[in-house]
């Protein structure tokens, strides 16, 4: 199962089916040493930083803000506004200030060190910081003044970003939406202006992105139902306003790479070309899957043609996810990398919009403040920029398997009533030293899984399959061919 796929949960009841979530998670937690608590000494810091807080003297509470983040979120990173202006539009973006909260060496700033990053899976969180800071007095709740480092950028009417600057200030947000509320009231035509605005600048980012060459895998959630005694998953895709309000993000993070770029001194988040092995062999899967991928037409356009609506369509987002690996972190000081671009993005890129959530932001949203001030960067930045990279980079990994695992556990939780059952299926992937094994995508039940043959598997073709492995304990899922259909 892809480990970039998340899982959320839907209804939450504390029948059997719940219990045993709970159970595999902290198992989870077990293995991979992790823990959403924090030692008294951490707490203790936090509670006394979120009581006496950093505020800057810039008021920007005139501005009205609001959040768009998925339903049940506390840790609020960013908040939006934007409106016209005679050249285009004019996007502020808020992003909460952790300077005001941690300082260089304390306890919440070690133990972020250690932590790299929040942890997500189904309703599992292993947060970066307490909550007392990043769900209550970092984050950018409404009706509530909160310190932010307040992003301003100019966009034409091509959707070109043309300036930038960043600084401190005090926001407050007006109003918290869903992705669900800020869709329904754009489809129904009551929405503010506020989200007609960010519909056209994500349209037009959408179509910047398409032009220079860069691309969003338009991967599905997962949805988990949990009632009694049954689990139940469901594939959610994006809707529109999340590309939107995504979008928006990657402008920030565009504008906080040229910034730091140009003054050669910065952390950007980086992806290397595609191996063009692996481009070659998404052709042939391609072609098993029976979509037609002219040769002449570059993976980034092949990729905004896919309708993850069909399942062949959806089976083939998932294999294009081999493009996407090996992204990281390169810190510089003096020279720009040898290597800055993140390839899918077609430019040079950085992380600064979720510094509740990644501790790589705080540090780039740090040195984008003092370029932009004129000011020298912090020591406190020189001094553990090198070491960025690798800390990042570790907690990524961590990340990825605590995800997959949970994943892997859900899955097995749902097929678990339903072992000797035969399912319809898709071939998507399969071994390269054993063509024998693969992957297999049952939409039925929302899985993709580990299926083996006594033959070759046939790639890209309908098969039915039977379900041999579900176990919760293992987190393991598996299916066998089924060669005669007569058998199903």
């Amino acid at each position: 199962m892809p480990s970039n796929r998340v899982v959320r949960v839907r209804t939450r009841q504390d029948g059997v089916a719940a219990v045993r979530l709970r159970e595999g998670i902290a198992a989870i937690r077990e293995e991979l040493g992790v823990t959403p608590d924090f030692p008294p000494e951490v707490e203790e810091a936090a509670a006394r930083a979120a009581a006496a807080p950093r505020l800057p003297e810039l008021d920007r509470t005139d501005l009205p803000l609001v959040t768009i983040d998925p339903e049940g979120s506390m840790d609020l990173d960013q908040a939006l506004h934007i409106q016209r202006d005679a050249d285009g539009y004019v996007v502020h973006y808020a992003i909460a200030d952790l300077h005001a909260f941690v300082s260089p060496g304390d306890p919440v700033d070690e133990e972020s060190h250690r932590r790299g990053e929040t942890l997500y899976g189904a309703d599992s969180k292993i947060p970066l910081h307490p909550k007392v800071i990043s769900e209550d007095a970092a984050s950018l709740l409404p009706d509530q003044v909160r310190p932010a480092l307040l992003w301003t950028i100019r966009v034409d009417a091509e959707g070109e970003g043309t300036a930038v600057h960043v600084e401190r200030a005090l926001v407050r947000s007006r109003r918290r939406l869903t992705y669900e509320e800020a869709q329904a009231a754009l489809d129904a035509g009551t929405a503010e202006e506020v989200l007609v605005l960010l519909r056209e600048v994500g349209r037009l980012r959408l179509a910047r992105e398409a032009a220079r060459g860069g691309v969003s895998l338009p991967l599905p959630e997962q949805e988990i139902d949990i009632e009694g005694d049954h689990w139940r998953l469901e594939l959610r895709r994006q809707l529109p306003v999340e590309e939107w309000n995504a979008q928006i993000s990657l402008l920030t993070g565009f504008a906080a790479a040229s910034l730091m770029v140009y003054a050669r001194v910065g952390l950007l988040r980086t992806l290397p070309p595609p191996d063009p092995r692996d481009v070659q062999r998404l052709h042939r899967t391609a072609r098993a899957l029976g979509i037609e991928w002219p040769a002449e037409q570059l993976y980034p356009d092949f990729i905004r043609s896919l309708d993850p609506a069909l399942p062949h369509h959806a089976a083939m987002v998932v294999a294009c996810t081999r493009l996407l690996r090996g992204s990281g972190y390169v810190a510089f000081d003096g020279e720009v990398p040898e290597q800055p671009l993140h390839a899918a993005l077609a430019s040079e890129y950085a992380h600064v919009t979720a510094p509740l959530r990644r501790l790589g932001d705080r540090y780039a949203g740090e040195i984008c403040l003092a370029l932009c001030a004129g000011t020298e960067v912090p020591a406190w930045v020189h001094d553990r920029l090198p070491g960025l990279p690798a800390t990042l980079q570790g907690s990524g990994q961590r990340a990825n398997r605590y995800q997959r695992a949970i994943v892997d556990l859900v899955e097995a939780g749902v097929l678990g009533a339903r072992v000797g059952e035969v399912f319809a299926g898709v071939v998507v992937d399969l071994d390269e030293d054993d063509p024998r094994s693969g992957d297999v995508t049952v939409e039925e039940v929302a899985v993709e899984a580990r299926v083996t043959g006594a033959t070759d598997l046939p790639l890209g073709s309908d098969v039915r399959v039977r379900l041999v492995t579900a176990d919760v304990a293992t987190r393991r899922v598996a299916f066998e061919l089924v060669e005669d259909a007569a058998q199903a």
